[in-house]
């Protein structure tokens, strides 16, 4: 009987899904969006949910737990000073695609999973008004050089 057993076993023994669910959650968190099959982008979008949850209560306990997923104090920096504060409210942190074509091999089902609020791209605002500034600058000191 698989009474509370929850969750796919994905044809893996338990130690091999395991370390995939943690491979596939760092790579969900460094590149915010990766593609998959469909089973197990269902079951790592509960692992990443939790992990964003965690994110969102920042304490020492949290970040200890997020350290037992990811196995990494970087990533775990990542994931509570950059990601977490990007959400607010429970659950929604990742959206599932699916891909038109399936896989060539085996025909699975593809998609893509990624985390619904991307980063902010650099503002390009600030790096127009710094250059102008530091061409004043140097020509300046030329003048003074000159003197």
């Amino acid at each position: 009987m698989r009474h509370r057993k929850s969750g796919r076993k994905l044809n893996r023994s338990n130690t091999h899904r395991a370390a995939m669910f943690k491979n596939m959650a760092r790579a969900l968190l460094t590149y915010e969006q990766i593609r998959t099959t469909e089973p197990k982008a269902k079951e790592l979008r509960r692992i990443v949910d939790k992990l964003v949850t965690m994110a969102l209560r920042n304490d020492v306990h949290a970040r200890r737990e997020a350290y037992k997923v990811l196995g990494s104090h970087q990533m775990v920096q990542r994931l509570f000073d950059e990601i977490g504060p990007r959400f607010d409210g429970k659950g929604g942190y990742t959206r599932i695609l699916k891909l038109s074509q399936p896989r060539k091999g085996d025909c699975a089902p593809m998609v893509i999973i990624e985390l619904t609020r991307k980063a902010a791209p650099a503002a390009k605002e600030e790096t127009k008004t710094e250059k102008p500034e530091e061409a004043k600058a140097p020509a300046a000191s030329e003048s003074e050089k000159a003197e």
